[in-house]
C-alpha cells in the first residue's frame, strides 16, 4: 500500500474524511490520532525484491504467464527474498498444482491507487498474460479517493485484462483496522471505510468477469490476533508470514480462474 501517510498531502484527505465523519466535537481527538499514526508508521524506504522470472516445473508444457498488479502488497514490499513476495509464492503454488512452469511479471507499484492501474494494465496487455492478479484499495482509503472513482478504475482494469484474454483475480481492500499504529477511534473508521470499499470492489469485479477474493474478511482476524507475526518491522506491511497467509487466500481463486471454462466473448461484452 505504500507510504500512505506521507502521501496524504499533509494528511488533508484523511483529515477531511475524519472531520466529515466525526463532526467538530471529536475532530480534535481524531486528528491527534492521525498525527500519532504518522509518527509511528515509517515511510517506504527500499524497493521490494524483484521477483520476475520463471518458476517451477521444467516440463514440456507451456508456461503460465502471470502478472501482478496493484500496490505495495502486490509488489511484496517488506519481503526479503523474491520467493517471499505474493508473486513468487503464487508462481510456485500454481506451478506445483498445475505441473506447468510460470513466467512471473510484477508490474505493481508501491503507493499505487486504483487510478494508477491504467499504465500497469497497458504494460500487462503487452505480455498477453493467462492470469492477472490485482491487489489494490488501501491507498484509495488513505488518499481519500471517492469510492465510486476507485471502483470504476478497478472495474475498467478488470474488463481490459479480460478483453485481452487474461483470467483476473482481485484481492479486495484489506482491513486497515488491523494496523496497530492506528488507535481508536481512527482504527474503527479505517475498518469501516476499507470494508465499504471491499464490498463495492467485489460487486464490480464479478460484473467485469473477474474472481474477487475478500482479503479483509479472510485475513483480518488472523492479522488482528497475531500482529507481531503477520506484520513486518514497519508495523504496516505484511511480514513474510503475512504474505504467505495472504497468498494462501489468493491461490485457490487463481487456480479456479485458470481451470474454469472461459466465458464466450459476447458474455463478457454483455457485462
Amino acid at each position: 500500500m505504500g507510504d500512505w501517510w506521507s502521501r496524504l498531502a499533509g494528511y488533508g484527505a484523511l483529515a477531511a474524511g475524519v472531520l466529515a465523519t466525526a463532526g467538530v466535537a471529536s475532530a480534535g481527538v481524531l486528528l491527534g490520532e492521525v498525527q500519532l499514526a504518522r509518527r509511528d508508521i515509517p515511510l517506504a524506504q527500499t524497493p521490494p525484491p524483484r521477483a520476475d522470472g520463471r518458476y517451477g516445473a521444467r516440463t514440456g508444457r507451456l508456461p503460465v504467464t502471470l502478472v501482478l498488479l496493484g500496490d505495495s502488497v502486490a509488489a511484496g514490499y517488506g519481503a526479503q527474498k523474491p520467493r517471499q513476495t505474493p508473486g513468487g509464492l503464487l508462481a510456485v503454488g500454481i506451478s506445483r498444482r498445475l505441473g506447468r512452469p510460470v513466467d512471473l511479471h510484477v508490474l505493481a507499484v508501491v503507493g499505487a491507487t486504483s487510478q494508477r492501474l491504467h499504465p500497469q494494465v497497458a504494460a500487462a496487455r503487452e505480455l498477453a498474460p493467462e492470469l492477472a492478479v490485482i491487489v489494490v484499495g488501501g491507498n484509495d482509503i488513505t488518499h481519500g479517493t471517492y469510492l465510486a472513482v476507485a471502483v470504476r478504475h478497478l472495474a475498467t482494469a478488470v474488463r481490459e485484462l479480460r478483453a485481452a484474454g487474461a483470467r483476473v483475480v482481485v484481492g479486495t481492500c484489506p482491513d486497515l483496522g488491523t494496523i496497530r499504529p492506528l488507535r481508536p477511534p481512527l482504527r474503527q473508521l479505517a475498518r469501516r471505510w476499507s470494508r465499504q470499499l471491499a464490498a463495492a470492489q467485489t460487486t464490480a469485479v464479478v460484473a467485469a468477469g473477474g474472481w474477487p477474493v475478500p482479503l479483509g474478511d479472510l485475513l483480518g482476524p488472523r492479522f488482528a490476533a497475531e500482529p507481531h507475526r503477520m506484520f513486518g518491522q514497519d508495523l504496516f506491511h505484511p511480514s513474510p508470514d503475512g504474505y504467505a497467509t495472504a497468498t494462501a487466500a489468493l491461490l485457490p481463486a487463481a487456480l479456479a480462474a485458470l481451470t474454469a471454462p472461459d466465458p464466450a466473448p459476447e458474455t463478457l461484452e454483455a457485462r
